[in-house]
């Protein structure tokens, strides 16, 4: 059973669709595997001030990635990297234990677009 809140992240999704100018960008999964999760940034003074997200898989999957879009905007690179799988699921109030580790994908798919942008920048 999935919570109020990842209900209503599924079903409205924040900071969903591509982001074209991304300072960084990264993507966990494949299609084949059930669940593909593409993150974008956009970096200003070290901060994310843009987040975008584009995901192909469960309701778990598209609610973690919106979760984690608004749990990144505005925090530092370090801070946005720091973010957890367990922090993830907490501010969904909880998945169901199958499902888990879709979370765990959208803290990869922020934190690979982190390394990116670091790689990109040198940062």
């Amino acid at each position: 059973m999935y919570t109020d809140v990842v209900l209503e992240h599924f079903a409205h999704p924040r900071n969903v669709g591509a982001l074209p100018d991304a300072d960084g960008v990264g993507e966990i999964g494949a299609a084949e595997d059930g669940d593909v999760i593409r993150v974008a940034i956009k970096v200003d003074d070290g901060r994310i001030s843009d987040v975008r997200f584009q995901t192909f898989g469960c309701a778990a999957a598209v609610a973690s990635s919106s979760m984690v879009t608004e749990m990144a905007m505005g925090k530092t690179l370090d801070e946005a990297r720091a973010l957890t799988n367990a922090e993830v699921t907490a501010a969904l109030g909880g998945l169901p234990p199958q499902k888990e580790h879709c979370s765990g994908f959208a803290a990869d798919a922020l934190h690979a677009a982190i390394d990116d942008y670091c790689t990109r920048h040198r940062a």
